[in-house]
């Protein structure tokens, strides 16, 4: 049997192509970002709720066998500010956590009692999270976030949300795993993903995908056959032309321009991509090709991340470039997922085999 998905934060369907390429059925899914939602549409025809995940009520997702978030990560990111799940007294100004609870009935200062708020509202999106697993009650969950997840805060994040969802009746456990080590794609790309059971015979049956051989080079992801938009070119008239043709000479690599600098990635992988490639300037990495220096092209961003967009994954006809480096910055890599669903499936499948069994063999002792 196919095992039912939902999935919050479902941007483009990252998570959620790993899901279905694994075997999995996907009913359901929740998205904010009004751009990311026309590329959803377009991939996928389940229901797609467009709306703040605060304002949903848990009634509105199905019940699903499996519950998939990759919520938002800027609260625990190197690149970002790295307020976490954090509060701030607008009173007294003093800086504290808050528990499930106060998350849902409201929190005070623990100080003054005064009126407190989240310091980056984006952190504190996990503890909806945990609003609809608790209520869905799903066999397992899967989630995703940065690698620095696990260090932020000084492990306090981390051991707060293990500690949510443990109370939550899970048995969980998590990885660091990097794209070029474990999607056989040439990006270098870390993310911490918690898998979570609520048999924990089921957590002891899951194994974590292992290391596999990168055999893709840039070479197979890029078009460098074909002359791309004018656009993704440096010329002459950029004023950064000079230190592009100065730094840049090999084509088996990828650049990043740091606006005094370049930067040429020694493992000739291209480097993390982000959701900063959207915001304009120049953040999308640059390659050579015969006709120049330029930028990866968004579809070349989403191949960098496994999506199939060569085969059935669409992009928007018309949407600006700016959106879909976004979006292709916020995904997840597709084959990473792919892999550690099947893993996650498997073990489902094998708990409902002996579920059946036992209660067939209830079935006959009863009869004697």
């Amino acid at each position: 049997m196919a095992f039912n998905v939902a999935s919050l934060f479902a941007g483009i369907g990252g998570i959620d192509k790993g899901f279905e390429q694994a075997g999995a059925n996907i009913i359901w899914a929740n998205e904010f970002d009004k751009h990311a939602c026309q590329t959803y549409r377009l991939n996928f025809k389940h229901t797609l709720i467009e709306d703040d995940v605060r304002n949903l009520k848990e009634n509105e997702m199905p019940d699903v066998d499996i519950i998939t978030a990759g919520w938002p990560c800027v609260a625990f990111s190197i690149a970002g500010n790295r307020h976490g799940m954090k509060y701030k007294c607008k009173e007294c100004g003093y800086e504290h956590s808050v528990t499930y609870d106060e998350y849902i009935n409201g929190a005070k200062c623990p100080e003054c009692k005064g009126s407190t708020e989240a310091i980056d509202p984006r952190g504190t999106l996990f503890f909806d999270v945990i609003r609809f697993i608790r209520e869905k009650k799903p066999k397992a969950i899967f989630l995703e976030n940065v690698k620095n997840l696990r260090g932020h805060d000084k492990g306090n994040t981390f051991k707060v949300i293990q500690e949510m969802l443990q109370d939550s009746g899970y048995f969980i456990d998590s990885k660091i795993m990097n794209t070029m080590e474990y999607g056989n794609i040439p990006q270098n790309r870390e993310r911490i993903f918690i898998v979570g059971f609520r048999n924990e015979q089921e957590l002891k049956s899951f194994k974590w995908p292992e290391k596999i051989e990168l055999t893709k080079t840039i070479d197979n992801i890029l078009d460098r056959n074909d002359k791309q938009d004018e656009g993704f070119y440096y010329r002459k008239e950029s004023q950064y032309y000079p230190m592009i043709k100065e730094s840049m000479n090999r084509f088996d690599t990828v650049y990043q321009l740091r606006r005094v600098y370049m930067r040429e990635n020694q493992s000739n992988v291209c480097p993390t991509l982000t959701a900063n490639m959207g915001t304009g300037g120049h953040n999308v990495p640059l390659i050579m090709d015969k006709w120049g220096f330029r930028k990866l092209t968004p579809k070349e961003a989403l191949r960098f991340q496994g999506f199939p967009v060569d085969e059935e994954y669409k992009i928007p006809e018309g949407m600006a470039r700016s959106h879909i480096y976004k979006q292709a910055g916020n995904a997840v890599s597709v084959p990473v997922i792919t892999r550690i669903a099947a893993n996650l499936l498997k073990v489902l499948e094998e708990g409902n085999r002996n579920a059946k069994e036992k209660t067939e063999y209830e079935q006959l002792s009863a009869t004697f």
